[in-house]
């Protein structure tokens, strides 16, 4: 019969392989929801698995009744819209001239930025010019040195070359300047590619900790991923402290802390799977 699916070997061996990657994937989030909401009398037994033993909220109570993870929540969030809003604006509007063959020197200047992909000052000179501009303990020495990535400028570069060239003459003709053409044209136009590269820059905004661990000193300043990085480091000097009143473990805390960060992720990720797969493909045709 025409269109029906035939059972094959190859067929049958890729169904266990996904199913396999799909097991690898949830256990670690399963596992750690369910030791969020576990008592810690379970925890400690290790009798949790992959459903929470003796139902409880005590771990987030506990997280968010301290000020020390709700302030780390909330600046990550400033950091990374904040982050995530101008590493958009700087890679649209410097893709745009990379993508008229008539820019000058637009061959060395696209040799120049690939070349940072390789070759860079290295930590010890980026801190010291972050220093020099009185950068330091402040929000913006973690976007602006990273407001814009290589890659994602390259793949919107290309994605602004696939563009037809018949709306850009139009509006010339109309006498719309260039800046006119970026903001009221190609921009609306590239929402896609836009919502693509969007999408690892909130990813690594909202991931990172070393930056900010090196430019930050104020603890009321930290992100999350930096709270949570102490939690990690001094959880085996606190397993035996646990508290008299709420007997919480430090794994009930951490695992807690965990899930509330995947939040966003977990939020986001289904209204922008879509992109992905046009991300991968940006660029990758001409015409």
């Amino acid at each position: 019969m025409v269109g029906e699916r035939r059972l094959t070997p190859f067929t049958i061996f890729n169904t266990i392989i996904l199913l396999l990657v799909a097991m690898a994937t949830l256990y670690p989030v399963i596992y750690i929801v369910a030791i969020s909401f576990s008592d810690s009398s379970y925890i400690v037994q290790g009798k949790v698995f992959l459903w929470p033993k003796g139902f409880t909220l005590d771990a987030y109570k506990e997280i968010l009744s301290e000020d020390r993870v709700p302030r780390a929540y909330l600046n990550t969030l400033l950091y990374t819209g904040v982050g995530t809003f101008i590493n958009l604006l700087m890679t649209a509007v410097a893709a745009y001239p990379l993508s008229r063959p008539g820019m000058f020197g637009r061959k060395f200047f696209i040799v120049a930025i690939v070349l940072t992909m390789f070759i860079n000052g290295g930590m010890i000179p980026t801190y010291i010019v972050v220093q020099k501009l009185g950068l330091l303990n402040t929000m913006w020495a973690l976007v602006i040195p990273n407001a814009i990535w290589t890659l994602e400028l390259l793949i919107l570069k290309s994605f602004y070359e696939n563009m037809s060239d018949s709306l850009r003459e139009s509006a010339v003709i109309d006498g719309a300047s260039e800046f006119r053409i970026l903001f009221s044209i190609i921009i609306p136009l590239s929402k896609p590619a836009l919502a693509s590269i969007g999408l690892f820059y909130f990813m690594g905004h909202w991931n990172s900790f070393f930056i900010p661990m090196i430019y930050l000193n104020d603890m009321e300043k930290f992100p999350l991923q930096v709270v949570l990085r102490e939690m990690l480091i001094y959880q085996h000097g606190a397993e035996n402290q646990l508290s008299e009143e709420k007997l919480l473990t430090p794994e009930a805390l951490k695992n807690a802390t965990i899930f509330i960060s995947m939040i966003p992720m977990l939020m986001i990720y289904p209204f922008a799977q879509r992109y992905f797969a046009k991300g991968v493909m940006l660029g990758s045709e001409k015409g």
